[in-house]
């Protein structure tokens, strides 16, 4: 698998670690969610940074109290029809103000990278290096958003406030 992040391909630091596999001590890793929560004290006590890979079966909330201890949340797509990670990676973003990185792992398409960007998305595991120019394309796509969303972009109506002299109420009192 390739990382495209930051709109390249860029070599993965973290080593994924199998549910009984030895986690090496001075690298970053990624461990299932079962071995993570199974093995948190162990966890807490590494200095390399650790991610965990969420499945998109499990609920995120189990995860909160524990996102201090995590560099790094890989949220799993199963299928391209399953969308349960994009509403995982809006709660963590939102709900839990998580501002590690979110990682897109599984079956991720190149019509999916502005929607995963919206929803709060860092990083995207993909097959083709071809992917990359594509997350590219849309990146720069679109300036413009009607909806707020994870990815902290401000919205076209909060811009056009923001530029406008006058304000909501200003405009009310003069109508």
């Amino acid at each position: 698998m390739l990382l495209v992040r930051g709109e390249c391909v860029v070599a993965d630091r973290y080593l994924r670690v199998l549910d009984d596999g030895p986690i090496p001590a001075d690298m970053p890793v990624i461990i299932p969610a079962a071995r993570f929560i199974a093995d948190i004290e162990d966890v807490s006590r590494r200095e390399a940074p650790t991610g965990v890979l969420w499945p998109n079966s499990r609920r995120v909330s189990e995860l909160a109290p524990h996102l201090d201890r995590v560099a790094l949340i890989a949220l799993e797509f199963p299928s391209f029809r399953d969308g349960r990670a994009y509403s995982q990676a809006r709660v963590l973003r939102e709900q839990y103000g998580f501002r590690g990185e979110l990682r897109a792992t599984g079956n991720v398409l190149r019509d999916q990278f502005l929607f995963l960007l919206r929803a709060g998305f860092d990083s995207f595991e993909v097959e083709k290096e071809s992917d990359a120019a594509a997350f590219a394309a849309a990146v720069e796509r679109y300036s413009v958003f009607y909806q707020p969303a994870a990815d902290r972009r401000i919205s076209a109506l909060q811009a056009r406030l923001r530029h406008t002299p006058q304000t909501l109420a200003g405009a009310r009192e003069r109508v």
